[in-house]
């Protein structure tokens, strides 16, 4: 695509929004009151809004390379600050997708440079739940594996942080672990049970009230 391309979508997009409705950007610029905070991956090919079929304002987006939630990243911890404190939203959602290039990276043994300390994160997880991945033969269905068992370490470190914890005990935030699978289009709910994989973890994260 040519950069000028965009310019002209852009034009394009901005009449169809004012033919349906003449006040849409006006309306839009007088603040947001998201439900959804949406933690994804960068992947060129996983838009949220599109995928979710949302419109701007209805949520709340942070991506990075494999929908990561480290604690020492500053980035990640600021949006979870401001969409839980400061926008008040309801539901928190790590969406992963299958055939992921950063989940796929940090399965090879390859010195991938400045990429290390963040893939790090990920091997991690294949460290923790070893057994399970390394009894499942096919190495597809590995991988596709890795992914949903990454997507789920990164709501429990969505759950250690204190905005998250304040806001559970306040008012019943919601937090949630999808895949989106490209092959087919399809969003999946993994339907967590985070209440037993935390049950016997939270007395070391749990913050007094």
């Amino acid at each position: 695509m040519e950069i000028k391309e965009i310019f002209e979508n852009n034009k394009n997009w901005i009449q169809e929004k004012l033919q349906k409705d003449a006040n849409y950007f006006s309306d839009l610029s007088k603040g947001q009151d998201p439900d959804i905070l949406y933690i994804g991956c960068s992947d060129s090919r996983v838009t949220p809004e599109e995928l979710m079929g949302v419109a701007p304002g209805d949520v709340f987006v942070h991506r990075n390379i494999a929908n990561m939630v480290p604690n020492t990243d500053l980035s990640a911890m600021s949006v979870i600050d401001y969409a839980v404190a400061h926008l008040g939203v309801r539901h928190v959602v790590v969406c992963g997708h299958y055939y992921c290039g950063g989940v796929k990276a940090a399965m090879q043994s390859q010195d991938l440079g400045i990429l290390n300390p963040w893939l790090r994160n990920i091997r991690d997880v294949y460290r923790i739940h070893q057994n399970e991945l390394d009894d499942i033969k096919d190495e597809e269905a590995r991988y596709k594996r890795l992914v949903e068992l990454n997507v789920q370490e990164q709501c429990i470190n969505v759950i250690k942080t204190a905005e998250v914890q304040r806001a559970f005990l306040d008012r019943g935030i919601t937090v949630h672990g999808w895949v989106f699978d490209i092959h087919s289009g399809k969003l999946i709910d993994l339907k967590i049970d985070f209440s037993e994989i935390l049950k016997d973890v939270m007395k070391i994260y749990h913050l007094d009230s």
